[in-house]
């Protein structure tokens, strides 16, 4: 007979201390995930301005609500913090910004810009009519 070797087990996520690079690193697939169902929408908004005035006004009465509104301000940041972390993983490819300090600096760079290009995107849109 042989022995039963005990192997270690693999650390789960109670284990390690959560920093936030691995939550913005899980807010990424979660944004990329809404990118997708907001998708949806976007085509909707498409296919109706393509059908007619009617179905373009069913379109806007829903985006024009407050529960639309909230959907497409989730959607414009979900865009704008998925880009910018997209970034950051890809100066990350490149071999650089792994540092501690530098990971933390692209890190809060993704979270506080998606944030601010957010706002900004729609006070611009407020500002030139776009958000009656």
């Amino acid at each position: 007979m042989t022995a039963r070797i005990e192997r270690p087990l693999s650390p789960h996520m109670q284990v390690y201390r959560w920093t936030l690079t691995m939550a913005l690193s899980i807010v990424h697939r979660a944004t990329g995930i809404a990118l997708y169902v907001g998708t949806l929408l976007l085509v909707w908004w498409l296919v109706a301005a393509a059908s007619g005035p009617a179905a373009y006004a069913n379109v806007q009465a829903f985006t024009g609500s407050i529960i639309g509104r909230l959907i497409v301000f989730g959607y414009t940041w979900a865009l704008m913090h998925h880009m910018l972390s997209g970034i950051r993983h890809f100066v990350w490819d490149l071999g650089y910004g792994f540092k501690a300090n530098e990971r933390e600096a692209l890190t809060w760079g993704a979270l506080i810009g998606g944030i601010a290009l957010t706002v900004l995107i729609w006070i611009i849109a407020y500002a030139t009519g776009g958000g009656r």
